[in-house]
């Protein structure tokens, strides 16, 4: 009776599994959701001073990451902003700009970490604060199988700004538990990856959790906890990527700061400047 009862049990359907990222400085290098300011600007729906005040928030992001008070604050302002805005016409956007603004700075790591997971039979499943109009197609680029992104209120066409799905702390946690409840995943077995300290429920819902990038707290935490902490610093166009042979060196990651920096800087200088010219004129 112990073979055939033995046999029985090997030839059990393993349970389903899956690897969840979050997206901002995980998978890419930036904040998905300010990434795209400059074609909104240029697609009429936000002004210069906007495109000022999501330069330096991306830059304070490069830098440090952000805490659970400037995420909301980030996030009310985003709401704030997006409020009477065509939807179609920013998905038209999303679509337009999508290989030129993200395409670039997609983590060859990352990238690769994908393959390996899928190839390993497990579903990929992008967690993210940022928006679905943003997160789904860029979700779609990376070929993962499932989005999860905060969502936003939308009557006649237009955003109300809203909140209508927040897909943040512990809301992300929840959202996996649903996931594993209607998809058959064993969380015990399932990845999760993020940079930020505010994905620690996420983190701490499955059974391999990663710190990418992490930030000071997470880092911290990933330590007392004894979690893998992983560095992606090389940014790279999908359709150039070659086989990662190892780690690249860490000055690929300084240089995408200091390029954010010079840019939040230049506009910067380039406000104030208009603003001094402006007053001497009504003199």
């Amino acid at each position: 009776m112990a073979g055939p009862y033995a046999r029985g049990v090997d030839n059990l359907p393993q349970p389903r599994t899956a690897a969840f990222f979050d997206l901002d400085k995980t998978v890419i290098a930036k904040s998905s959701a300010v990434t795209f300011s400059r074609s909104f600007y240029q697609g009429g729906l936000i002004n210069r001073r906007a495109v000022l005040r999501t330069a330096y928030a991306q830059f304070l992001y490069l830098l440090g990451g952000a805490d659970h008070e400037q995420t909301e604050r980030m996030r009310e302002y985003l709401s704030a902003l997006c409020r009477g805005w065509n939807v179609q016409q920013v998905r038209e956007i999303v679509a337009e700009a999508l290989h030129q603004v993200i395409d670039p700075i997609i983590y060859d790591e990352a990238a690769s970490l994908i393959e390996r997971h899928h190839a390993a039979g497990r579903d990929v499943v992008i967690v993210s604060t940022s928006g679905s109009e943003v997160v789904e197609p860029i979700g779609e680029l990376l070929g993962a199988d499932r989005v999860v992104a905060t969502r936003m209120v939308e009557a006649d066409g237009c955003y109300t700004g809203e909140v209508e799905y927040y897909a943040y702390g512990p809301t992300k946690a929840e959202a996996i538990a649903e996931l594993a409840a209607s998809e058959g995943y064993d969380l015990e077995r399932c990845y999760a990856y993020s940079d930020s300290v505010t994905d620690l429920p996420m983190l701490q819902s499955v059974g391999h959790p990663h710190a990418v990038n992490p930030d000071r707290a997470l880092r911290k935490e990933a330590a007392s906890r004894e979690w893998p902490v992983l560095t992606f610093e090389r940014p790279v166009r999908l359709r150039q990527r070659v086989p990662s042979l190892g780690m690249p060196s860490r000055p690929a990651l300084v240089a995408t700061a200091a390029v954010a920096a010079a840019t939040a800087g230049g506009l910067v200088w380039w406000y104030a400047n208009r603003r001094r010219g402006a007053a001497r004129a009504l003199v």
